[in-house]
């Protein structure tokens, strides 16, 4: 560690479910830790950041077999496919130390080793679990424990399970964690403490069902094939075997654990705050300094979800309005420890107002005056501060230490509300002292310099401020400022810019942005996508049984197939229908397949139609096809069979 380094920090988001479909949800939370890693760092820490990726469980094991992949396919392509997890937070601009795959090697083996040594304390133990399960939360219920008969995380049905399984000795552990949950500080908020001791705590803490034997995609249970373990043992423990813990990946475990926190969304505070100190109790290991539980992004008032089909694409937004945009919102609009209620409508007015008309507009007018007035730079002439410079200077210098306390408490919205409300007052500073006058004269020269200078060096703090929320814009800040610092010992002091100050000019850091024609735009984007296939719609005639059944439908093989003279369309078929007598179907099916690619095939055909002439030559049956429109283009596919089927099969 080096002499400057104020020491080692070390903060987690939880590792993400790979899902399908990714929303502005899952940004909130990883976007949040990102600000926290970035301002430890901006004081001097050495941080260590670790997200990733839970790989394993039922739900993964089904959603592959649904879409007809291995589940190791499954996850890798959501995980480092194009728009996945690893693309997102490059969009996002996440400043990650460390990314973890549950079905890395390492990982696997750790937690091999560590079910192990739980199970030789003593701690885990054989039995049956019968309950009830729900799949996309990967959790085990009791009946009490449910809501309306369903799950009460996430609403969803439940299914009955059982099974032979290991369990842990979570009721061992239950006065502990409840004197943890109590009389420290462990979790937070305070408001998430009652909720787990009264909701799980005190009703009884029952023993943890800990592995599964009904699907296989997980960490085998070495010592007993045919377990795999539980996901959250899986998922919990990757916090320590990313540092190296049971493995010899990594070799950072003494520098770092315990984590100083955890940050999670409030559906797994259950989790983190009683299964994973329970496990650490268990294994005789340290506990994480903090676990905080966020709120939720609420869209119509429920919780963002791609089951119920109300997700909003980050990737719209940022192209919309910029990444730094979108990440200032998140942490500026909602308590971070609260659920918010995240509309469009709310995120540009929070654009316009803050970023636009506020931020943006001082350092445009500010930077814009310097340069119309004094050119390059200022001039090192300039009047000593006056009493109405006194109020803007004194709150600058006392911006960085409560902006401090706010941000080491996770009051990102305060924090930011801090620094704003610094930049209010700058931009109504240039009001009161009026450069537009003083620039008229010579005399007012000097005092227009000072001024200009108060600004500019406000913006310096501000822009430095804002570093771990809108780095790029930041970035931008510094360079207009004549590549300024802002590093953190210079941000609790008035004064650093030199006197003659060069300022760069540049275009708006935020353009205002038309709220009707953008949300209109907006809605019309979320409309759902016309279907890049179309198919013929349904006929609404029916056919009955009986007559259906007189239709004939036998494999045919085809021996020639050949153009029509004169026709673009038809191809004449002759073909072996197992009858020892060849049939000859005509099909306008020309402008989909070349005659020689298909002789050898073999196809479907219904024989029993009444014969009919086209172009001049009889067609004996009908090929079957399917039709539909791909882009505006209409598509044809002939039925084909297996080769192993013979000619004349009847299909039933």
């Amino acid at each position: 560690m080096c002499d400057k380094c104020k020491g080692n920090y070390y903060i987690t988001t939880p590792i993400y479910y790979p899902s399908a479909k990714l929303h502005i949800g899952h940004a909130y939370c990883t976007v949040a830790t990102d600000t926290m890693a970035r301002f430890k760092r901006l004081q001097g820490y050495n941080v260590m950041f670790l997200t990733g990726t839970d790989e394993h469980g039922q739900k993964i094991e089904d959603k592959a077999k649904e879409a007809g992949v291995t589940p190791q396919q499954f996850v890798d392509n959501i995980v480092t496919g194009e728009k996945g997890v690893l693309d997102l937070w490059k969009l996002m601009n996440i400043s990650y130390d460390r990314f973890i795959r549950t079905t890395d090697d390492y990982h696997v083996a750790a937690i091999q080793k560590i079910f192990k040594k739980m199970y030789d304390n003593g701690d885990i133990y054989k039995g049956t679990y019968k309950g009830k399960y729900c799949k996309p939360c990967e959790s085990f219920w009791t009946e009490s424990q449910l809501v309306d008969g369903k799950c009460p995380d996430c609403g969803r049905e439940v299914q009955d399970a059982e099974e032979e399984a290991y369990f842990f000795r979570l009721s061992k552990y239950a006065d502990r964690v409840q004197d943890l949950l109590e009389n420290t500080d462990f979790l937070e908020p305070r408001s998430r403490v009652s909720e787990m001791v009264n909701n799980f705590i005190k009703p009884g803490l029952e023993d943890l069902c800990v592995s599964r034997t009904s699907f296989t995609w997980g960490v085998p249970v070495d010592f007993d094939p045919g377990h795999v373990v539980y996901v959250w043992i899986d998922a919990l423990f990757n916090y320590m075997t990313a540092l190296g813990f049971e493995n010899d990946k990594y070799d950072d475990l003494s520098s770092f654990w315990p984590a100083d926190v955890h940050f999670i969304g409030k559906e797994i505070v259950r989790f983190h705050s009683i299964i994973w100190p329970a496990m650490l109790m268990s294994l005789d290991l340290p506990l994480p300094k903090k676990v905080f539980g966020h709120g939720w992004l609420l869209l119509d008032g429920g919780k963002m979800s791609k089951s119920k089909g109300n997700v909003v694409d980050p990737y719209i937004l940022a192209e919309r309005f910029g990444v730094d945009a979108l990440r200032f919102f998140l942490l500026r609009s909602f308590p971070f420890g609260s659920d918010g209620n995240f509309s469009n409508e709310l995120l540009i007015n929070t654009i316009n107002v803050d970023l636009a008309n506020d931020l943006g507009n001082l350092v445009s007018r500010t930077v814009a005056m310097a340069q119309k007035y004094f050119g390059e730079k200022l001039p090192t002439e300039q009047l000593a501060d006056e009493e109405k410079d006194a109020e803007l200077i004194a709150m600058v210098s006392g911006l960085r230490d409560q902006y401090e306390a706010e941000m080491e408490k996770y009051a990102f919205q305060n924090g930011l509300a801090l620094v704003f409300k610094v930049i209010s007052r700058a931009n109504k500073y240039i009001d009161e002292n009026a450069p537009w006058v003083l620039a008229k004269t010579e005399e007012g020269k000097p005092r227009l310099a000072k001024v200009l200078y108060n600004l500019l060096e406000t913006i310096r703090v501000c822009g430095g401020l804002l570093t771990p929320f809108m780095p790029a814009t930041s970035e931008e800040i510094a360079k207009r400022l004549g590549g300024a610092r802002m590093d953190w010992e210079s941000l609790n002091t008035f004064g650093i810019l030199p006197a003659d100050v060069a300022t760069v000019a540049g275009p708006a850091l935020f353009p205002r942005i038309d709220v009707e024609k953008e949300l209109a735009a907006l809605e019309e984007l979320s409309k759902p996508a016309k279907p890049a296939i179309e198919i013929e719609p349904y006929t609404e005639e029916k056919v009955d049984f009986d007559t259906f059944c007189k239709s004939d439908f036998r494999a045919v093989k085809v021996k020639a197939c050949q153009n029509v003279k004169k026709s673009d369309k038809l191809l004449q078929f002759t073909l072996d229908d197992g009858t020892g007598t060849d049939r000859q179907i005509l099909s306008g099916i020309a402008k989909f397949y070349k005659p020689e690619d298909l002789v050898g095939k073999t196809l479907v055909a219904i024989t029993n139609l009444p014969p009919r002439k086209m172009m001049g030559r009889e067609s004996n049956g009908m090929l079957l096809s399917a039709v539909h429109t791909e882009k505006g283009e209409e598509k044809l596919n002939l039925v084909m069979l297996d080769d192993a089927i013979p000619a004349g099969a009847k299909l039933c």
